[in-house]
């Protein structure tokens, strides 16, 4: 699960930020819309190791739906379980 804070209390306790983004996400906020996010920086690396590319679900098939819904990454046990929470918690 991501943290979530405004920038004004990131800015007056970043080291307390910085240290929670090596557990979890921390979402920074502006005017009330997300805008960054602070990551581990292996979570950086990992992320930008893959050459993704972001789309809307509603533009995915059915047959792209359905590896989406089967792909499983060794070594993501949490993230996996967390697609598979939200997934459910969505239905």
């Amino acid at each position: 699960m991501a943290l979530t804070v405004t920038a004004a209390v990131t800015s007056k306790g970043f080291g307390a930020y910085h240290d929670a983004a090596v557990r979890e996400p921390v979402i920074i906020t502006k005017n009330g819309r997300p805008r960054t996010v602070l990551i581990a920086y292996e979570d950086y690396l990992r992320l930008s190791r893959r050459g993704r590319r972001v789309e809307a679900t509603a533009e995915l098939g059915g047959a792209d739906l359905a590896a989406v819904d089967k792909f499983e990454e060794p070594g993501l046990d949490r993230l996996n379980a967390e697609r598979l929470t939200d997934k459910h918690a969505a239905d």
